[in-house]
Formats: C-alpha cells, sequence, structure tokens
C-alpha cells in the first residue's frame, strides 16, 4: 500500500516562502511609508537598508509596485517579496481613507509572493475600503496569490483602538472578506490579544512596537506569547542606527522554538500604548 500524496496549489506554495523557516511564524517589514509618509531613505540607502533587513532574517518586505523593480533580486532569494496595494498621504483631508493603485496582476507579472489591501473600519470611507478588500480578495483567488490585510479601528466612529472586542471583530471581517493573514493593532494590555487570536482562523500579525520606547523584542516575546504569529514593524527597523541587528533579534525572537506548554504568565500593563506603524 503506497501513502496518499498530498498535493499542494500555487497558494500554498507561495504561503511558505512568507515564514522564512518554515514555522508559520512571520517578521515582515513595511517599506510602503515612502507613499504615506516621505522617503524611508535615499535612493543608494534604500537598497543597502535592503540588504541590512534581508541579512538580519525578515520573512519578506512590503513595498509598492513602482518601487518594487528596482529591488536588487539577490535581496529576494530568501526573502518574500510583498505588494502593496493600497495608497493615501498624511496631505489628503481625511488621512484615513485609502484607494486602490494596483491589482493583483501587477503584483503577479512583479513575482510577488502575495499582496496587502489597508483597511481603516470606523473611517468615512469605510465602505469603499471594505469593497476594494473584497475585490482584491476575489482576484487573489483567481491567481492563487497570499492576501495580507492590514485592518485597523481607526476613524471618528472610533472610542477605543485598543479594545480587545472590537480588534477581534475587525480581523473577522478580514477572514470574512477573504484575508490569508490579517495584520492589525495591538490590544491594550498587550496579553489580551490572546482574545483577538482566538476569534481568528488565520494568522494575526501585531503592527509596530511600543510607543514608550520599551525594548522591542520584549514586546515581540509578549505578542508571540498572547498567540500572535508574528509582527509587521517598519518605522522601528528603518529609523534604527542598526536595522540588521534589530531585524535580527526580532527574527530570532519571532522564530525562537516555543514551548507551548512552558509559557510565562501573561505580562499584563508592560506594554499598554498603542503599537506605531
Amino acid at each position: 500500500m503506497t501513502a496518499a500524496r498530498t498535493r499542494f496549489g500555487g497558494k500554498e506554495l507561495r504561503m511558505s516562502r512568507l515564514s522564512r523557516r518554515a514555522d508559520e511564524r512571520y517578521l515582515f517589514i513595511p517599506l510602503d511609508h515612502s507613499v504615506s509618509d516621505g522617503p524611508v531613505a535615499d535612493a543608494v540607502e534604500f537598497d543597502r537598508l535592503l540588504g541590512r533587513i534581508v541579512a538580519g532574517g525578515a520573512d519578506a518586505v512590503i513595498v509598492h509596485k513602482g518601487r518594487a523593480p528596482s529591488i536588487d533580486p539577490r535581496h529576494l532569494r530568501s526573502c518574500a517579496l510583498i505588494v502593496h496595494l493600497s495608497a493615501g498621504t498624511v496631505h489628503a483631508a481625511d488621512e484615513n481613507a485609502k484607494v486602490l493603485v494596483g491589482g493583483v496582476e501587477d503584483a503577479v507579472r512583479l513575482g510577488a509572493d502575495a499582496v496587502s489591501v489597508h483597511v481603516n473600519v470606523g473611517s468615512e470611507t469605510e465602505a469603499a475600503q471594505l469593497a476594494d478588500l473584497g475585490r482584491i480578495a476575489t482576484e487573489c483567488q483567481h491567481w492563487n496569490l497570499p492576501l495580507l490585510a492590514m485592518i485597523y479601528p481607526r476613524g471618528p466612529r472610533i472610542a477605543d483602538a485598543c479594545d480587545p472586542a472590537l480588534l477581534s471583530h475587525v480581523v473577522n471581517i478580514a477572514v470574512d472578506l477573504g484575508a490569508d493573514l490579517v495584520k492589525t493593532s495591538a490590544a491594550a494590555p498587550l496579553h489580551r490579544m490572546a482574545e483577538v487570536v482566538a476569534s481568528c482562523p488565520v494568522p494575526v500579525l501585531v503592527a509596530g512596537g511600543p510607543e514608550n520606547g520599551a525594548d522591542l523584542s520584549g514586546y515581540a516575546r509578549a505578542v508571540l506569547d498572547a498567540g500572535c504569529a508574528g509582527l509587521a514593524v517598519g518605522r522601528r527597523v528603518f529609523t534604527s542606527a542598526d536595522p540588521e541587528r534589530l531585524v535580527r533579534d526580532l527574527a530570532e525572537t519571532v522564530h525562537a522554538p516555543r514551548d507551548l506548554t512552558d509559557l510565562p504568565s501573561p505580562v499584563a500593563g508592560l506594554y499598554d500604548t498603542v503599537a506605531t506603524l
């Protein structure tokens, strides 16, 4: 009798590339801030920054479609590429508004391993952003491309963006509309991210890090102890004096072998501030 052979499709293959050590843990470095806020580095330094991020062990970098072709392919031999499809700037009348500026086919042509879409639940343009997420999810199904939803409670109708019940609602919106992974804000206190993770059937990543300057690796350990699948850290990396070392420290924390029977007790008031993107 021969063993049954498991068959994997294109999406499963691409999902596996998003976790560099094949442990379903993720450290993503968003560099899409150049559209929203301004350059993360000058033209020459950007390539050096990419090299340091990859050398540090990041699982994936996130950039816009126009930036992707400028990345040296050697950087992407061991690091996945996620193309971000949403845009908005700090100069807009509504900073929470996001529009689609690319499609899944664009990302496929660029060799992307996944795409990401930004949604601000509670914003004035929530309806349009949800429609965009649903449409991109359909395109991702056609192309067998993983979809990362960057979804946050933000806008005039949000009283507490760190409320675990609200975050649970937000991440499940992403799942119901077709996301394969979700990036969102951290709950406060942070150990209550366990409630958010328990509500969500796909991997949850926490954005950013503590605003109070606390140790980022300690923050990462607390996030993982709460059950999250990883982090997406952008600004703290590209403004660091030593981005390679910071990414290496985070990667070792994210991918460290974990004994689920011997986790430390929750650290309830250690990181109570809103995460920065």
